[in-house]
């Protein structure tokens, strides 16, 4: 799963569709395989709403994110469900609701494990949201601290 994961968004970095497509759908195939023998676990269920939202299935892609979040809610595991909402925000902000995506991010980058300042300044997941003034505030406001001299 990880692989043809990272494979997927590899090509997809190198602007080859064709690739990225082959990657995430066999991704895809492995990470529904892992859903239906354990449905119980919320990472690969996550992980499926992500690929499905790389491969455009935006409903489907988020309704399993939402899933996982329901199923281990922040008061069961401050740590995992961190994770999954991160998680949605992504599945959002691929399918282009970019408003959820935010709202999320706003909730998760307020927690303990929420998104680092690196990431969401680096990563190319969160470009659709770059130059929206609601996630440069979000970004701002995980800035390292300048140290008082």
């Amino acid at each position: 799963m990880a692989y043809a994961w990272h494979e997927g968004l590899l090509a997809k970095l190198r602007q080859d569709a064709p690739a990225a497509h082959a990657a995430f759908m066999a991704a895809r195939a492995e990470t529904e395989k892992l859903v239906r023998a354990q449905p119980g676990n919320v990472r690969p269920l996550s992980m499926l709403a992500l690929i499905d939202a790389e491969l455009g299935e935006k409903e489907k892609a988020i309704r399993e994110g939402r899933s996982a979040c329901d199923m281990l809610p922040t008061a069961k595991d401050a740590v995992e469900s961190v994770q999954l909402i991160t998680n949605l925000a992504r599945i959002y902000a691929l399918a282009g609701e970019k408003d959820l995506a935010l709202k999320e991010l706003d909730t998760v980058s307020k927690l303990p494990y929420g998104p680092t300042y690196g990431a969401l300044r680096l990563d190319p997941e969160w470009d659709s949201l770059r130059g929206d003034p609601r996630f440069e505030k979000i970004v701002a406001s995980l800035a390292p601290k300048a140290a008082n001299n």
